[in-house]
């Protein structure tokens, strides 16, 4: 009796956040779904006129007045705007698979690397965690200017003062100078470093506190057993870390697939170069930002299609995760 009477309190205290996961999480998202559906779709941009002309506002579509239900029209308008996009399926989409599948394994490698470098060492160790972890609390458009700068084709920019230093030619990084298919090549490689740079601290952390709870007696039985380090890495250590692997590899896929502050930062609000208007950096969130406001439903449809993407990798992760982790 004493057991229901604890359930039963128990949600009360999650009613609260059920509400408010309701309305802040499952409403957005189906919201977001009928209005992909939705064909000529239209808003009032400036919302100082939905405030001064009632009769303007457009609510899905439709005047305030209307039948809103009778007066639906649904189809898939969004859909065909977005798959027929040429620059969707030139830079957009390729773009974004280039940084889920290159800055992600770097980055997690690079971390299980320093972690296991971090949690070897005695002397100075919370320090190097402190210099490790500054990235993740500074801001990212901060970050993203300073990279900017630091690969800024001029000769005053860190990275091409070096080259010339070191004898070389200085490289058009961002491409101001350049032909498009190079500024691509040098500015998602910009983009990458960033990416991986703005990524680790996180991981270093997750990772290190992984390593901090790992059995010794896993390495001093293997150390007299005369096992090389890279084979302890492998059979020991990667197999007792994989919980925290395959979690950041969930999470940081998700985030990779929404990455937006970065091109912002470093290039500018659309994703385009000095070389032309074409979005050579531009990823599906920076499609779906610059259609939000002109064509909701647009914007709609890419963040449908986007989602569906995000969950296959989150279920083949899943499925990976019941195959290979060691809990």
């Amino acid at each position: 009796m004493e057991t229901k009477k604890n359930q039963w309190i128990g949600w009360i205290y999650l009613i609260p956040a059920l509400v408010l996961m309701l309305i802040f999480m499952f409403f957005p998202l189906i919201v977001t779904a009928l209005t992909a559906f939705k064909n000529d779709f239209r808003i009032v941009e400036n919302p100082f006129l939905q405030f001064f002309y009632p009769n303007e506002w457009r609510f899905f579509g439709k005047p305030a007045n209307a039948n809103y239900f009778k007066d639906l029209n649904y189809g898939f308008d969004g859909f065909k705007t977005v798959f027929t996009n040429d620059y969707f399926w030139k830079y957009y989409v390729p773009n974004t698979l280039i940084i889920v599948f290159v800055s992600v394994p770097i980055s997690i490698t690079l971390a299980l690397l320093i972690a296991v470098s971090l949690n070897s060492i005695k002397q100075l160790q919370k320090f190097y965690q402190t210099v490790f972890f500054m990235p993740y609390v500074t801001n990212t458009i901060a970050l993203g200017m300073v990279f900017a700068v630091m690969f800024g084709s001029n000769p005053n920019g860190l990275i091409n003062s070096t080259l010339l230093t070191l004898g070389q030619k200085s490289i058009e990084w961002l491409g101001q100078n350049s032909e498009p298919a190079t500024v691509r090549f040098t500015g998602m490689a910009v983009l990458i470093i960033y990416s991986v740079w703005q990524a680790l601290p996180f991981k270093i952390l997750i990772l290190l506190s992984g390593l901090q709870g790992i059995d010794k007696q896993y390495y001093q039985a293997a150390q007299i057993d005369g096992t090389s380090k890279f084979r302890i890495l492998m059979r020991i250590t990667v197999p007792l870390l994989s919980p925290q692997i395959i979690y950041l590899a969930i999470t940081s896929f998700i985030g990779a697939f929404k990455e937006y502050n970065s091109v912002i930062a470093i290039f500018n609000d659309n994703g385009t170069s000095a070389v032309g208007q074409e979005p050579l950096f531009g990823t599906i969130v920076l499609y779906i930002y610059n259609f939000t406001i002109k064509k909701p439903n647009v914007a709609a449809a890419a963040a449908v299609f986007l989602f569906a993407i995000i969950m296959v990798f989150t279920l083949l992760n899943k499925w990976i995760s019941n195959k290979f982790v060691y809990y």
